[in-house]
């Protein structure tokens, strides 16, 4: 009679833990090859996770709402027929949709965190980095956490817990040492901290209380964090797109018939963001401290509503090497996954720069909040006929044209007003310069 370990799949190689949401099955029951074991959520996506194993199900680890690090023990099989089940690799699972993978026991489960290592290389996933900035906490105060994940790691509930803790036992007095390895600089200007638990508002009247949803609530939290994070600055453009409507009024339905795909406005957006960024380098950057970390890889995130009405952001990699069918299919691609919750963790990770299409909820033009850790955001209004001054040979004529806002936030502690407009203009010249005649 065969015993297996089910532990937490990668899905991603930026994400190293996933909260349950939901276990399928519960102890005792039984549970075939593929059959959904539980419901996991990263901080973007949530993914049903299949079990490897088919058996009973004889143990399990974690409670619902736990975070649990990736390759930690979840659950135990035990196979009745005493069939192995294939092990499948994490690199096999961080290419697919999440999978659980399935081990042979060798040693008894122990549930004991392993004791923190403390050193320079220990590794910190990027949410508790982003946590520590916020909170102000020092490198050196980091490393003095222990670690409830694997191999020591220092977790999301972790660091909060200290948080929550460390209040009155902070010194008021920061040594020059600590300073020197402080997580956020000690001279960058420092936000008021977020709080998580803001006073119960007063209510009346004829009113109705509704508990906003997980993910709501993750947006909720990202939006503040962000405005704490950085000083917003928004510019504004108008954009002729006349010979853009134009073209795509010829081409879509010989492109629908030859491809099989609808072409929207959104990858000729995206096409022309991509461009924008190859020119504009530090528009496609983060910050860390007072370093700037410059991107080489141009990785275009777009807002996606989904059914609920959240939105969440799937990412185009390499944008910029990609030509107008293969934008049109990858964002058609993601569009569909994201409003049927078909996104796999990994694709919402790795973003660089954000598209927003406010136009498509009847917006003239926003000013959206930075998508963290980027540095810029870029918004797209509706288009709309309007009279128009326009240079001829003949001198100025007032004509109709097909005319869109376009308005970009930006994080002032690297993007100033001129490089913001330089990037923003940018975009607009691309734009108003799409070949009517263009083939594809």
């Amino acid at each position: 009679m065969a015993r297996f370990e089910l532990v937490m799949p990668k899905m991603g190689e930026s994400i190293m833990e996933a909260t349950i949401l939901k276990w399928k099955k519960n102890v005792g029951d039984a549970i075939a090859m593929d059959e959904t074991l539980l419901e996991i959520a990263t901080d973007k996506v949530d993914s049903e996770v299949p079990s490897t194993a088919a058996g009973k199900v004889v143990e399990i680890l974690f409670k619902e709402n736990d975070v649990v690090p990736v390759g930690k023990v979840i659950a135990i099989i035990e196979d009745a027929n005493g069939h192995q089940s294939s092990v499948v690799s994490h690199q096999e699972t961080a290419n697919t949709k999440p999978v659980v993978a399935a081990t042979p026991i060798a040693q008894p489960v122990t549930s004991n965190p392993k004791p923190a290592t403390i050193s320079s290389d220990r590794f910190y996933s990027p949410l508790v980095l982003n946590i520590a900035r916020q909170e102000g906490i020092s490198m050196s105060e980091l490393e003095t956490l222990p670690g409830t994940g694997q191999d020591g790691r220092v977790t999301k509930s972790d660091i909060l817990n200290h948080v929550k803790n460390r209040g009155s036992h902070q010194s008021s007095v920061i040594s020059h040492q600590e300073t020197a390895n402080t997580v956020v600089a000690a001279t960058s200007p420092v936000a008021p901290p977020v709080t998580s638990n803001p006073q119960p508002a007063t209510v009346s009247g004829n009113v109705e209380i509704i508990e906003m949803d997980r993910m709501r609530k993750l947006i909720a939290d990202h939006m503040v964090r962000s405005k704490a994070t950085s000083p917003h600055v928004t510019s504004f453009a108008e954009a002729d797109v006349t010979n853009l409507v134009k073209w795509r009024d010829k081409v879509k339905k010989n492109f629908e018939k030859r491809e099989g795909e609808k072409i929207t406005f959104t990858p000729i957006f995206v096409e022309a963001v991509a461009k924008a960024l190859k020119e504009f380098p530090f528009v496609n950057a983060s910050v860390d401290g007072t370093s700037i970390i410059l991107k080489k890889d141009i990785n275009v995130g777009m807002a996606t509503a989904t059914p609920s009405g959240n939105l969440i952001v799937p990412i185009i990699k390499n944008a910029d090497q990609r030509n107008l069918i293969g934008l049109t299919k990858e964002v058609n691609r993601l569009a569909n996954a994201g409003r049927n919750n078909g996104l796999k963790p990994d694709e919402t990770q790795g973003g660089t720069f954000t598209l927003t299409n406010v136009g498509s909820f009847g917006s003239l033009m926003g000013t959206p909040i930075i998508n963290q850790p980027q540095v810029a955001i870029l918004a797209v209004g509706a288009i709309k006929k309007k009279p128009v001054v326009v240079e001829t040979e003949m001198g100025d004529v007032i004509a109709i044209r097909q005319m869109m806002m376009i308005s970009m936030s930006y994080d002032h502690r690297i993007v100033d007003g001129a490089l913001g407009g330089r990037f923003i203009s940018r975009v607009v010249e691309l734009l108003e310069a799409f070949d009517v005649n263009r083939e594809i």
